[in-house]
């Protein structure tokens, strides 16, 4: 038969008051690491996603036509749907008006700023 393990910690008291001060720090750093990865998910759940590229004002007529094209951004269309810089792009060339607040045109290229 073998002989019995030695205990797992020393026997006297200092040693194991510094191997409590190692285990108490070790737990604090893994309780942090935990709050900021909660904190890091609780933000990601709730930041509002970006806004689109462009976005067109449509007007109030019964079919609802393209009237302006405004950058995503732009506090005068927050309604109007999202689309890419290809669409908007070719909604201005067709000769939808540019919003001249926030001018699409301009960031497209399509006029000297």
């Amino acid at each position: 038969m073998s002989d019995p393990l030695p205990p797992p910690y020393p026997p006297d008291d200092e040693r194991l008051a510094d191997i409590e001060t190692y285990l108490t720090v070790q737990l604090m750093y893994v309780r942090q690491a935990r709050a900021a990865e909660v904190r890091r998910e609780t933000q990601q759940r709730t930041a509002p996603p970006p806004p689109p590229p462009y976005r067109l004002q449509r007007g109030l007529d019964a079919a609802r036509t393209v009237v302006r094209v405004h950058l995503g951004d732009c506090a005068l269309a927050k309604k109007g749907p999202g689309v890419d810089d290809l669409t908007a792009r070719r909604a201005l060339v067709e000769g939808v008006e540019a919003c001249a607040v926030c001018r699409p045109d301009t960031e497209l290229g399509l006029i000297d700023g």
